[in-house]
């Protein structure tokens, strides 16, 4: 792919940048060597390279998903959360609908 001066014009008006006939004249030449450089990553083989989301290795700290029955740090009080509840519906709050 190349970039000539009516690429670099257009750019530059879609970005909202004023740009000379100096600084366009400047800048084909180096996002030609941008581009190429680009291109030149295409052509590496990385099909023996394992997919990685980090550089160093993380691993998510995550603990056991359980229900704590403590009354006074949650669980356990589903009675006494729905008690002034306008509407329950199979223990959850009923709510009327809205989307048809």
């Amino acid at each position: 792919m190349s970039v000539d001066h009516a690429t670099v014009r257009k750019i530059a008006s879609l970005a909202r940048i004023a740009a000379s006939d100096a600084e366009v004249e400047a800048m084909v030449p180096e996002l030609n060597t941008i581009l190429g450089f680009v291109e030149q990553l295409g052509e590496v083989d990385t099909s023996s390279v394992a997919p990685m989301t980090a550089v160093i290795p993380n691993h998510q700290r995550l603990r056991d998903d359980v229900v704590n029955a403590d009354p006074l740090t949650g669980g356990g009080v589903q009675d006494k959360v729905l008690a002034n509840a306008p509407a329950r519906e199979h223990g959850f709050f009923g709510v009327p609908k809205v989307i048809e």
